[in-house]
């Protein structure tokens, strides 16, 4: 399947639209889905532009609003997540995800959905340790406080997130943290010099997320943000004990658009698992002397990699987007035979997200959590759940759009996250 990947759009839908017809042209290909690592820019009014946290001097509509009210058409799937300067009102609208417009499909504060079996993750928002133990708190109006926290990453998401099986593809909006360090780092201080204090100080990127990248570790991790491309292999080592532990506090890097009230370190959630490797076996048969018995280890297991790809903001002679193939789990691979792409419920997401339902925080406080046996014994409780409930409702395919419509309107998005409640029986504190 022939994915392109674009790093901050900043409300530029028709450029990137664009410029990937002319790849299709130029490379005689298809381009069957489109992500975009935040900074998307969902605005469809003048009140979702009061809700972004930018400087005056970057306020202004953008393409989006067009593609919302039927004026123009997304050509391909695109899904999405958020970063830090997004119209924060319509996003927390879709908190579990739904659809912004027709095709564009917002993966929630924190999700995982499959397009023809691909298994796709992703958070949205930054990092901010002063806001990552808190519940969501946030109501409108927002002022000039809650219109940035309200995009601060929760401890909430990554403790949902980290609990998943590994995914093929995450997105994220920071950077994890340290990743510079598995790429060319001599060439991204070429480029942007002023990141050199912040790696020295190690305060460069969001350390939830690399936590996240070595318990997960999907085949690719694609970032935004610091508006530069960069690229990184991240070798998972197989015999690597789980480490339990977690990293001391670390500052996050700052925004290249600077606001202010947005400093601060880190603590997070953290986990891995090791394959268990096997004695080798001994044949029964064979007669030996007890001084003839030697030793032999078992091979090597290869080692597991992570691909990790950050891209430009889209702007002329930038480096915003690039076309990767990535393996189709289903029979029918769209790039091949010209088949529609599905886009699908993650059945585990949704047992995860009925698991930690409870949990899901209005106030400033954030209850406790449950520890990892009991989080692990929900999840498989609601497996069973959703299997036996939801899939009649949805059918194999388990379909998005079985489920949840884009409407234009005041509520459309909230009818949106009404019906996921529905589907999964929960409340919908979402409001």
């Amino acid at each position: 399947m022939k994915v392109a990947v674009e790093g901050c759009s900043h409300g530029e839908l028709d450029a990137i639209y664009s410029h990937i017809q002319r790849l299709e042209a130029e490379k005689k290909c298809k381009v069957d889905l489109l992500l975009i690592c935040g900074d998307f820019e969902a605005i469809r009014d003048n009140i979702d532009l009061e809700t972004m946290a930018v400087p005056p001097k970057y306020k202004r509509m953008g393409d989006f609003h067009k593609y919302f009210t039927g004026q123009a058409t997304a050509p391909l799937l695109t899904v999405v997540i958020g970063g830090n300067h997004e119209a924060s009102n319509h996003l927390w609208e879709l908190y579990h995800g739904g659809w912004l417009a027709p095709n564009i499909y917002f993966l929630g504060y924190a999700g995982c959905v499959q397009v023809n079996g691909v298994r796709i993750a992703g958070a949205s928002g930054i990092f901010k340790q002063h806001d990552y133990h808190r519940g969501h708190f946030e109501r409108q109006p927002y002022d000039n406080s809650t219109k940035r926290s309200i995009y601060h990453i929760r401890e909430y998401n990554v403790r949902r997130l980290s609990l998943l099986s590994s995914p093929d593809v995450f997105l994220s909006h920071d950077w994890p943290s340290g990743i510079e360090q598995h790429g060319n780092l001599t060439g991204l201080l070429r480029r942007k010099p002023f990141l050199r204090g912040d790696i020295q100080s190690k305060q460069l990127g969001s350390p939830p997320l690399m936590n996240l990248l070595r318990n997960l570790k999907p085949a690719w991790w694609f970032a935004a943000h610091l508006h530069t491309r960069f690229e990184a292999c991240v070798r998972h080592d197989p015999s690597e004990p789980p480490s339990l532990e977690q990293p001391p506090p670390v500052a996050p890097n700052p925004d290249e658009i600077a606001i202010p009230d947005e400093d601060d370190g880190f603590d997070a959630l953290s986990g891995s698992t090791a394959p268990r490797v096997s004695a080798a076996p001994q044949n029964p048969d064979e007669i030996t002397l007890d001084d003839e018995i030697e030793t032999v280890a078992p091979p090597a297991l290869p080692p597991r990699e992570t691909r990790f790809l950050a891209l430009d903001k889209c702007l002329p002679r930038r480096q915003f987007l690039e076309i990767v193939d990535i393996p189709s789990r289903e029979e029918t691979d769209p790039s091949s035979d010209g088949s529609p792409v599905t886009l699908s419920y993650d059945p585990e997401w949704l047992a995860i997200t009925r698991a930690f339902q409870p949990y899901l925080s209005r106030g400033r406080e954030q209850s406790t959590y449950p520890d990892l046996d009991a989080a692990r014994t929900a999840i498989a409780r609601e497996w069973d759940w959703v299997h036996e409930h939801v899939s009649p409702k949805l059918g194999d395919a388990w379909r998005v759009d079985a489920c949840q419509h884009f409407t234009q309107g005041v509520n459309g998005a909230h009818q949106q996250t009404e019906a996921f409640a529905a589907l999964l029986e929960m409340e919908n504190v979402v409001r």
